[in-house]
């Protein structure tokens, strides 16, 4: 499986931009998502790159949470047209949802992140995965309506 890191690398940052709302903190915590990986050879050759690098920046994140002087900044990422009160509404709602949930949807829909990755992520099998993110959509879209 080849991946391209610059790529990969956008993906990480919009991951903790969006656990962190804080662009300096979620360059930091990209950043040393990317040094432990660089730094580590276990993962290197096992097709478990991914896998690896949502796991660390998760855990960096859970951190960053921990730190006694974490202040989010609401600073928004620009958004990519369409109507912009469709965007702030489902914003909203995402906002709304449990953290887990709207991590697996910006991971699955935002970050394109593989099923099977995800499945590994979050030990659940395919349909459990499927069924969850179908649940979940359900509910953003009944609370749109």
């Amino acid at each position: 499986m080849a991946v391209d890191i610059e790529e990969q690398y956008e993906k990480i940052y919009r991951y903790c931009y969006y656990r962190l709302r804080n662009r300096e903190r979620a360059e930091d915590v990209t950043q040393e998502t990317f040094l432990r990986w660089f730094a580590s050879d276990t993962y290197r050759d096992k097709n478990k790159l991914l896998q690896y690098l949502y796991t660390v920046a998760s855990h960096l994140c859970a951190d960053e949470y921990r730190n006694p002087s974490y202040q989010p900044i609401p600073d928004d990422l620009p958004s990519e047209g369409g109507d912009p009160l469709l965007s702030i509404a489902l914003r909203g709602e995402l906002d709304k949802l449990p953290p887990e949930d709207r991590e697996l949807i910006l991971l699955r829909y935002i970050n394109e992140v593989p099923v099977g990755v995800l499945c590994k992520l979050y030990g659940l099998s395919r349909f459990a995965l499927r069924r969850r993110v179908n649940g979940i959509l359900k509910t953003l879209r009944n609370a749109l309506d």
